[in-house]
């Protein structure tokens, strides 16, 4: 023999002895019959009779109907003679019944058995006793029914998030407010909201916890802003896939918890902008006195600046001329007038740094000017981002700098015979930094006067009742003061568009 040969058949499996077959049969820990075409039971093996009650004298030479509990329907028994009769196996599960009468649940696989010119000679059927998995399984299944119906049955906003972010259960609340925010996923929103509140991302704990309890967060949906407490809890699930069992992954999931709270919140904020409007008109007041007094010391500072330089003059030609004199006790009243004139002016009202939402400062000035806007018949477009990174700022300073850039574009359409009246803001973060613009479809301004409109007391009208005052000046003194940007630019329509950058919190 060749040693190839050898090797091939040192290769080639060993037979069994069909007296091995038997003993496996017999001793396998599932029910095993045989039967012939016509479903006459040949044999059957020990743990046949322990599931059924009936032993082998008892059931070979009887049908396996035997067995049925005849609730099965007879579609299902007229399928599973289809398949077995065409050669095929069949599984799935029927109603048998003990030989005490107890029902129980068969998981039951048919084979056909075939001889050498194949045909179909026998049926091998393997079955067992599922009637527990059956009940666990119904157990779970209505635990899930009466969970999802509580669920959505709840006052509350529902989202299991994976960990990619991706909504996987959700609630009928949830829905509606897709449907509201008309947006694929508001999970995403309310939780880029949490983060700005918070001032920092959510970390993943190792073993879950909560991630966030009770914040209020605020969001700028179409027509009104609306307010949101919430929760989050991370939640451990165990991995199901085969490579898991032994490993016992599991997945983080985080669960979203939002009450809505638009309709406390709106009362409160009512209240507040009343009270923001009192004191918004006595810091108007404030400034104008501010501006008024301002400008006569300026206008006060030339007339002096040219008397200090004639007295020098004067004073050099060394001639003792009574004029001299004159000017000079002139001089020094007007000095002291201008010293006492600088005395009365208000100072600034001190206002701490703290983390603001430009949308609710813009919301806020709208309101304020919304009895001028109706009465100049100009329309407003608001479109605000939905959620904002915030900026570190003076509140009440930020809320003038806007008005005075929203009255100054009132100002301007408020032109008799000016027909077009759109007053058009929007806010929007980019990268490192929250960008305000507000556009108006008025005459414009200039090019050359476009820097211009920044100085002290400029107004593109004339005098009698149409000054602007320094609106625009003081609000560069304000966007300079957070460290930010006012630009303008010739808006699309002809009109005019100032664009505000000012830097977010948190920018890298």
């Amino acid at each position: 023999m060749t040693t190839s040969k050898r090797k091939q058949e040192t290769q080639r499996p060993s037979a069994i002895a069909p007296a091995v077959f038997q003993q496996a049969v017999e001793q396998a820990d599932i029910a095993i019959s045989i039967t012939d075409r016509d479903a006459n039971i040949l044999y059957v093996n020990p743990a046949f009779t322990r599931a059924t009650g009936y032993t082998a004298a008892e059931v070979v030479g009887a049908n396996q109907s035997l067995m049925s509990n005849k609730t099965t329907p007879a579609n299902v028994y007229q399928s599973l003679w289809e398949l077995i009769s065409f050669g095929r196996p069949w599984s799935g599960r029927l109603v048998n019944r003990r030989k005490d009468g107890g029902k129980y649940l068969a998981d039951l696989l048919i084979t056909p058995v075939v001889d050498a010119a194949g045909k179909i000679v026998n049926y091998l059927g393997i079955h067992r006793d599922v009637t527990e998995l059956h009940r666990l399984e119904c157990e779970v299944g209505n635990q899930k029914a009466l969970i999802e119906s509580v669920v959505d049955a709840a006052p509350v906003i529902l989202a299991l998030l994976d960990g990619a972010g991706r909504v996987v259960l959700d609630n009928h609340e949830y829905k509606k407010l897709m449907g509201d925010l008309r947006m694929a996923e508001p999970a995403s929103l309310i939780l880029d909201a949490v983060r700005v509140d918070l001032g920092h991302g959510l970390e993943a704990p190792k073993d879950g916890g909560h991630a966030f309890s009770e914040r209020e967060i605020r969001i700028e949906a179409p027509g009104a802003p609306r307010w949101f407490s919430c929760s989050g809890m991370w939640v451990r699930r165990q991995d199901g896939k085969a490579d898991a069992f032994f490993d016992r992954d599991n997945d983080l999931f985080l669960l979203l918890v939002a009450k809505e709270t638009t309709k406390t919140r709106a009362e409160q904020e009512k209240a507040r902008v009343a009270a923001l409007q009192a004191m918004m008109a006595e810091q108007n007041h404030i400034d104008g006195l501010r501006e008024t007094l301002s400008a006569a010391v300026f206008q006060i500072e030339g007339p002096i600046n040219v008397m200090s330089s004639v007295l020098a003059t004067i004073a050099r030609r060394g001639n003792g001329d009574p004029a001299g004199q004159a000017l000079a006790s002139a001089l020094a009243a007007g000095k002291a007038a201008l010293e006492s004139l600088r005395g009365v002016i208000p100072e600034q009202r001190p206002e701490s740094l703290t983390a603001v939402n430009l949308n609710e400062v813009m919301r806020d000035v709208l309101d304020l000017t919304t009895q001028r806007l109706l009465a100049a018949g100009i329309t407003v477009q608001w479109r605000p981002q939905a959620v904002l990174p915030s900026v570190n700022g003076h509140p009440n300073r930020l809320r003038a700098m806007f008005k005075a850039l929203l009255d100054n574009a009132i100002e301007a359409m408020n032109t008799k015979g000016w027909r077009e009246r759109e007053l058009r803001v929007a806010t929007r973060s980019i990268p490192g930094s929250v960008e305000v613009v507000v556009e108006d479809s008025g005459p414009g301004i200039p090019a050359d006067l476009r820097l211009k409109v920044f100085e002290p007391f400029f107004s593109t009208r004339n005098a009698g009742g149409h000054h602007l005052g320094t609106g625009l000046s003081s609000a560069q003194q304000v966007a300079a003061e957070h460290d930010g940007v006012i630009e303008i630019d010739p808006a699309g329509n002809g009109g005019c568009r100032v664009r505000v950058v000012l830097p977010a919190n948190g920018r890298g």
